[in-house]
């Protein structure tokens, strides 16, 4: 439906209702702003409650007290450190996943970000960086909590919603006025909270050749830069928005060094960090030579979903570098596995009598 289909609907409708021409007209300046920006036409909870398919009540709970929303975990970083997850009940999820697809899709992210956006893989932000004199890596402390929910609340409101409704789509993508690390919504209004910082610190990178490109909270740069001059202007824009760097991170790489681009080399051709490949070497080794329970029972691996683990992390390798026949032929084994697995479980289950 286009705008003038709307307003020719809403007009029949609103005026059966006993709206007030004036009423009419103001509905209608608002609903033509959001049409502008191709997002739906929210009114107030009522109607947002009817889109979603979620009554009111709730949608006021979960935006209210959304401390009882939520599933709270830990998960182990490389580095042996937990990152605290904040998982949204099923319901809220729902919700969330409504308007990351029907709104927050909608807005227009920097290209310089290369990560949370709908058919962008990880190479997008390693090929800019291969062979370079210099690549600086930096990495950004508490991304998502660091992002508060008024400045989500702008972006609601810069699309046209009124301040009652952007208030409450902000609610119901926050928690503790932060996003949390876990909702669907919160790697998107990243990229868009971060969108001015991209622009500015692009900016700067254009003028002396230096090429840019952030992947979440990684920053990458490359190309021949004085690096100081770099880090502060990075620093002062960053911190503008409430970010800051996490400095322990920071890494400066020469052409004689690994230069590291989100945990893949990028020196040469992007490929995947050698202890990382040859874990999987190990590993396909084993498996190939003694069976896949047997390593499992040697190595003492518990993880029920270990098979499609390996699968998942060689597929990875092969995203980066397609035509790498060691892993190519690595994959092939474990699909083989993967079908006699299967195989085995269709034959051991009883017949239904």
């Amino acid at each position: 439906m286009d705008f003038a289909q709307y307003k020719n609907t809403f007009t029949q409708e609103a005026s059966k209702n006993g709206y007030s021409e004036q009423n009419i007209q103001r509905c209608l300046d608002y609903a033509e702003l959001l049409f502008s920006h191709e997002v739906p036409v929210i009114y107030n909870t009522s109607h947002l409650s009817n889109l979603v398919g979620y009554n009111k009540k709730y949608l006021k709970k979960a935006s209210y007290y959304p401390q009882y929303f939520y599933r709270d975990f830990e998960i182990t970083k490389k580095n042996g450190t937990k990152r605290p997850i904040s998982e949204p009940l099923p319901s809220l999820k729902e919700i969330q996943i409504w308007i990351l697809k029907n709104i927050l899709y909608k807005i227009p992210v920097s290209p310089f970000a290369k990560a949370y956006k709908p058919n962008t893989a990880l190479i997008e932000n390693l090929k800019f960086h291969k062979k370079q004199p210099k690549v600086l890596t930096l990495d950004l402390e508490n991304f998502f909590p660091s992002i508060s929910v008024k400045s989500i609340e702008k972006i609601f409101i810069e699309m046209g919603y009124s301040r009652m409704v952007s208030q409450l789509l902000a609610k119901l993508c926050t928690r503790d006025k932060t996003l949390p690390q876990g909702a669907p919504t919160s790697p998107t209004l990243s990229n868009l909270i971060f969108k001015d910082a991209d622009v500015a610190i692009a900016d700067f990178c254009k003028q002396r050749k230096i090429r840019y490109t952030r992947y979440a909270d990684d920053l990458s740069f490359s190309g021949d830069f004085d690096e100081k001059e770099l880090f502060e202007k990075i620093t002062e824009t960053v911190e503008n928005l409430n970010f800051h760097i996490n400095k322990s991170k920071t890494k400066l790489m020469t052409p004689n060094t690994r230069q590291v681009v989100t945990g893949i080399v990028v020196n040469e051709k992007p490929q995947v960090v050698f202890h990382k490949r040859n874990e999987l070497r190990q590993a396909m080794h084993y498996i190939k030579k003694f069976g896949i329970d047997e390593h499992r029972e040697y190595k003492e691996i518990n993880q029920r979903n270990y098979l499609e683990h390996l699968l998942g992390r060689i597929n990875f390798v092969l995203q980066i570098n397609p035509k790498d026949l060691e892993f190519i032929g690595y994959k092939a084994v474990l699909i083989d596995l993967k079908k006699k697995q299967a195989l085995k479980m269709k034959k051991n289950q009883p017949l239904l009598m």
